[in-house]
């Protein structure tokens, strides 16, 4: 019994010797050092003095080192958490092009093409004439072969019949390509009735969404073109991306111009060390 008191008061005059408690550890390098796992029931409170009690900071705050010598912080996260077994954002890709496509009126027919399968190649004419949008091409790389690719295209189109007051219409279709094989395609049709008020001229809004899974890894090109399937009148002027003509005062390359995004989305995993 004499020794456990003696031993107890002995500890007491350390630690009020040293200002230092050591728990799991007889040698603490701070003032409270503990060596093992620790337990918190309750909220963690900072920047506490002798009168007043710590803050224990908001929901979703996390507690941040502000150096040596200096309190730590309760500070806001702005970095989301990526947890696996989610599908996440990893990069998107934007561009645009207002040099268009002009290479599909003045006498040009449409190609007779009126449908097209996943994996046509693009440089195969026997599944359509297809016309690069030059500027819309991307290029970067799938590290995960279990994704999303999500492909948002819109682009102006613009045709001039050669008599305004005359019904005139144009069918065309936009596809995109990955690595020169189609994965999406969208058909439309321009059509024009009595346009004298715009000197024959008549604008359309194409847009093309489409998602594609399971992307496999490595090297991709994505590409958009376009082309003329039929047409009511081959002397009728016809425009993707841009303005038929400088010379008018309905439109210009920067209203009609193209756009692409792609959203590369990628499964969350985490191995083992």
């Amino acid at each position: 019994m004499k020794n456990t008191i003696y031993y107890f008061v002995a500890g007491l005059c350390s630690v009020f010797t040293h200002a230092q408690v050591g728990i799991g550890t007889s040698a603490p390098k701070s003032t409270l050092d503990v060596n093992g796992k620790s337990t918190i029931r309750k909220e963690l409170r900072v920047g506490g003095t002798s009168t007043q009690v710590g803050n224990a900071g908001l929901n979703g705050q996390v507690l941040v080192s502000q150096g040596e010598g200096l309190p730590a912080a309760w500070k806001p996260l702005n970095v989301s958490f990526m947890e696996e077994g989610q599908y996440k954002l990893i990069n998107s890709y934007l561009s645009s092009d207002q040099a268009g496509i002009t290479t599909l009126s003045n006498g040009v027919s449409g190609d007779g093409v009126y449908k097209n399968n996943v994996g046509d190649d693009i440089t195969d004419t026997s599944k359509g004439k297809w016309n690069k949008i030059a500027g819309l091409e991307n290029n970067f790389t799938i590290k995960n072969g279990k994704n999303r690719l999500t492909y948002q295209f819109q682009t102006g189109i613009e045709m001039k019949a050669p008599a305004a007051a005359t019904s005139q219409s144009i069918s065309f279709t936009c596809g995109v390509f990955r690595n020169s094989k189609l994965v999406a395609v969208r058909p439309d049709k321009l059509s024009s009735t009595n346009n004298t008020d715009k000197l024959g001229i008549q604008d359309y809004i194409f847009t093309l969404n489409y998602t594609e899974q399971d992307v496999p890894v490595g090297a991709q090109k994505i590409e958009v073109a376009c082309r003329k399937m039929d047409t009511s009148n081959s002397a009728s002027q016809f425009a993707i991306g841009r303005n038929v003509s400088d010379t008018n005062n309905v439109s210009n390359a920067f209203t009609l111009e193209s756009a692409m995004k792609i959203d590369v989305i990628e499964y969350v995993t985490y191995k083992a060390n």
